[in-house]
């Protein structure tokens, strides 16, 4: 996809990563590092939308031709069908996770002329819905429809967001009945939760920085930051895509 003489792209879910059957909606997500100086691929899906988060160094996202400044913290929509590649910058590389989400047929494909960025620092934290105030929230990015997100451009992309969680926090674990979600823990260490156990209590299952979780359709997910002597906040990227598909009732025709 990416990757270049001076670009590596290491899958984590989905394209590239040998479990990527049980990835429905997900077309890529992976960490991907471009040298100081070097650049990736220009490519171009016209039936997928991506996100890119950077999480060091700086450099800069091409664009339908023109280059875009890129620093620590931005994040960036890129639409179906536009060119884009990254550069690293001219004397510090660039990381990044990339996201990538298939769009259905019948999405009209919009390319936006300026392309929407922000930065997660300017976004403010706060407290969402039912989940607990140990767990603070930044809503980076949500989908066309949304007016409570930084940014509102995705189509299948559903909710873009950072977690901060305070020692011994937790977001309550919780399910989504129609959408598939990814956790990558970024700092502190605690509990993920995924599924339940065998002896039917929830499944928690001990999580460092850099670990990411994939979840299916309605399974259960969450996370416990670690409540010992010294135990620091914790952050958590989370995406959450639709499932683009539709998820067949009974008597019902597979959808295109």
């Amino acid at each position: 996809m990416l990757s270049s003489a001076n670009a590596r792209y290491k899958p984590l879910f989905a394209e590239g990563d040998e479990n990527s059957g049980i990835v429905k909606g997900v077309s890529r997500f992976g960490d991907l590092t471009v040298d100081a100086g070097g650049a990736t691929k220009v490519v171009s899906f016209p039936r997928e939308e991506h996100i890119f988060v950077v999480l060091e160094g700086e450099g800069s996202i091409e664009y339908a031709g023109t280059k875009h400044p890129a620093r620590k913290h931005d994040f960036f929509y890129l639409p179906p069908g536009v060119a884009f590649g990254v550069h690293g910058g001219a004397a510090v590389r660039v990381r990044d996770i990339v996201m990538g989400f298939k769009i259905p047929a019948g999405i009209e494909r919009v390319i936006p002329p300026q392309l929407p960025r922000a930065n997660t620092d300017d976004v403010p934290k706060q407290v969402v819905g039912k989940h607990p105030p140990s767990t603070l929230y930044r809503l980076l990015m949500g989908d066309t429809k949304s007016t409570r997100d930084k940014i509102a451009a995705g189509h299948v992309m559903k909710s873009l967001l950072m977690m901060e969680f305070a020692a011994g926090g937790t977001n309550f674990p919780y399910h989504h009945e129609r959408e598939e979600e990814i956790y990558l823990l970024l700092e502190g260490a605690g509990d993920m939760v995924a599924g339940s156990g065998v002896n039917g209590i929830e499944g928690r299952y001990p999580a460092r920085p850099g670990d990411a979780y994939f979840y299916r359709v309605n399974a259960t997910v969450g996370f416990y930051n670690a409540n010992s002597a010294g135990a620091k906040p914790a952050r958590i990227l989370a995406v959450r895509p639709t499932f683009p598909f539709g998820i067949k009732q009974e008597g019902e025709p597979t959808p295109l």
